[in-house]
């Protein structure tokens, strides 16, 4: 189990996270999604223990970031971005210089060095030297790096960025293959990555968790559009008086309002809705209900944002 509570990461002025809480349950895979700059690889720098959180608490079953940093260290297997390995040796040396930073030795260290060459494919470019490889055999050397050792933790960023279909393809089927053994935790800005090998989606927007769903309840789910002049802050307040639901969308016309339980029957739900909104003032030119996904999910979330900014920066 990995918990996460109020993680928060500051440059100066700068928020980069903001009071994120989440946790992760053994075996699970998550993917955490946003646009570039949205906080994604400064959480899992602090989950790795490279960054030190300005706030917030970090925990892996009974141990603690950062007195137990180097035990929780030692059940992590990380790719950072941009794959950064040793241009200059060959896929085995860097390999088996990895497996000895990890503690291996000996036949251990073989065997491991040996079995991650098999299930990343990389028999072929055992002995080549790693700038010789393209950007897709890079992306697998730095996940065989990864895996050594077997981690119950498996955190890659990035892990498709520059790749061609087939090398995504690849990825992909490793990634899933991975979860047998591991808890896996992919950033990505890429919605097709998170809909083809995850479990569960983490939507951060500027440094803030705004989602966090089972992708099988996005797919099932639904939600109610509606239509009104009322502005988001009208909307939300309003919907206090329902904390079943939450306002995931507005754009001065159009709201997204989502359940905070999937079960619950939306045909039955309207008619309090509509007295909430009524109550506060809220003028109704539309109410319906809609289907939702992931990608649709993405696009209202950063729609809010799109909104938030712009208020903010009226107010200024």
């Amino acid at each position: 189990m990995i918990r996460i509570t109020g993680l928060s990461r500051s440059y100066g002025d700068f928020r980069a996270v903001d009071q994120v809480s989440f946790s992760i349950e053994k075996g699970e895979v998550i993917g955490l999604l946003g646009h570039n700059g949205a906080g994604k690889t400064t959480i899992m720098k602090m989950l790795t223990g490279f960054l030190e959180p300005s706030a917030g608490s970090i925990e892996i079953d009974d141990l603690k970031m950062p007195e137990d940093r180097m035990a929780i260290q030692n059940r992590i297997g990380y790719l950072p971005e941009n794959c950064p390995v040793y241009l200059d040796m060959t896929v085995i040396d860097y390999l088996e210089y990895a497996a000895e930073l990890r503690g291996l030795t000996g036949t251990v260290k073989l065997e491991a060095v040996q079995r991650v060459i098999k299930q990343t494919e990389l028999n072929s470019k055992a002995i080549q030297p790693i700038n010789t490889l393209s950007r897709g055999f890079r992306q697998r050397v730095g996940v065989a790096q990864a895996i050594l050792g077997r981690p119950d933790i498996l955190i890659l960023d990035e892990p498709t960025n520059g790749l061609d279909p087939a090398q995504i393809l690849h990825m992909r089927e490793l990634i899933s293959s991975l979860r047998e053994n591991a808890t896996v935790i992919i950033s990505t800005h890429i919605l097709q990555e998170v809909q083809a090998v995850c479990d569960r989606v983490l939507i951060v927007k500027n440094g803030k968790l705004a989602i966090d769903a089972r992708i099988g309840d996005l797919q099932q789910g639904s939600s109610i559009k509606l239509i009104s002049p009322n502005s988001l802050a009208q909307v939300e307040a309003a919907m206090k008086q329902r904390p079943d639901f939450k306002v995931l969308a507005g754009n001065q016309s159009e709201y997204t309002l989502q359940p905070a339980e999937n079960k619950m029957s939306l045909q039955e739900a309207v008619p309090g809705l509509i007295l909430a909104l009524q109550e506060h003032k809220v003028t109704i030119y539309g109410i319906n209900t809609e289907r939702q996904d992931l990608e649709s999910l993405f696009r209202q979330v950063n729609s809010v944002a799109a909104q938030e900014s712009r208020e903010l920066a009226n107010a200024a």
